[in-house]
């Protein structure tokens, strides 16, 4: 069986104290959904928070602030386009295969898999590793690492990756409106635009909008 997951890449949570955290280790991928327990939530809004850390270049936005929670949200705060590390997962269950997003992708960068099915038939995402799907007819091919000559691959019928694909939007809604309702408790403060900052980074509307699927 073939499974697909949104995934954010995690670095890391050692010694992070501005809200509960899950233990992540040293680097993995956290699967993206409504089904998040708390600390889930709380690693996914740091790890957003951490991607878009950059202090001001431009002297009509905001210093950053001396205060640690406001300072560490000070790029969700700020900052129009915000950027998530990470991608799609790809899993091949009865194999063991699996395709990770390689490095610098994002996972805005998920609207590619569209042009595979609908436009040049094929796209890569990332490096270090360098995935690939490609489709062939009726077949998409996803090569696990281009740069490797032995790399493993997974096949898989079109009609099974639209399936899928639309399965992972419905997963990113659910974290959005997880999401929100975690920022209610933990970051009361700033809720309505620390809420807001996910849908601009994974590029999907509000949830209050009521809509699924990613922005063309």
């Amino acid at each position: 069986m073939i499974v697909l997951h949104p995934v954010l890449e995690i670095l890391g949570t050692r010694d992070f104290g501005l809200w509960p955290v899950a233990d992540s280790g040293t680097y993995g991928f956290l699967p993206l959904s409504g089904r998040l327990g708390t600390a889930e939530v709380g690693t996914a809004v740091m790890r957003i928070a951490e991607c878009n850390t950059v202090d001001p270049v431009d002297e009509d936005r905001p210093q950053r602030p001396a205060d640690p929670l406001g300072g560490f949200l000070h790029g969700l705060l700020t900052m129009e386009d915000l950027f998530a590390a990470g991608g799609l997962r790809v899993t091949d269950t009865a194999t063991g295969v699996t395709l990770l997003p390689g490095c610098c992708n994002g996972l805005d960068e998920r609207r590619d898999w569209f042009e595979v099915l609908d436009g040049d038939g094929w796209a890569g995402f990332g490096h270090d590793p360098s995935p690939l799907a490609e489709r062939v007819g009726d077949t998409v091919r996803l090569t696990v690492d281009t740069e490797r000559a032995d790399s493993p691959v997974i096949e898989l019928p079109v009609t099974d990756l639209r399936r899928l694909l639309a399965g992972a939007e419905r997963d990113l809604a659910g974290f959005l409106r997880t999401a929100t309702e975690w920022t209610t408790r933990y970051v009361p403060g700033h809720a309505t635009a620390v809420a807001a900052a996910p849908a601009r980074a994974l590029v999907l509307p509000a949830p209050t909008e009521g809509r699924v699927g990613p922005t063309p």
